[in-house]
C-alpha cells in the first residue's frame, strides 16, 4: 500500500530553477533543486510551509509523491 507524501515546490521567478523545501528547522528555510533530497511530509505540515514562505516574489505548490 502507497501512502501520499507532499513536497513544496517554490519558483522564484526568472531564469532561476524551481527548488524544492530540504529543511524547515532552519532560518531561513533551507532549499534544494534536487527534487529527490526534497522533504516529504504530510499535507498540514506542507500547507503550513507553504503559508510562511508565501510572499510576492514566490510562487509555492504541493508536488504529490507516492511512498
Amino acid at each position: 500500500m502507497k501512502n501520499t507524501k507532499f513536497a513544496v515546490k517554490v519558483n522564484r521567478g526568472g531564469a532561476r530553477a524551481a527548488e524544492y523545501v530540504e529543511r524547515i528547522d532552519c532560518i531561513p528555510v533551507r532549499m534544494t533543486l534536487k527534487r529527490n533530497l526534497a522533504l516529504l511530509m504530510g499535507k498540514f505540515t506542507a500547507q503550513d510551509v507553504m503559508q510562511s514562505l508565501k510572499n510576492s516574489r514566490c510562487a509555492t505548490e504541493l508536488v504529490p509523491v507516492q511512498v
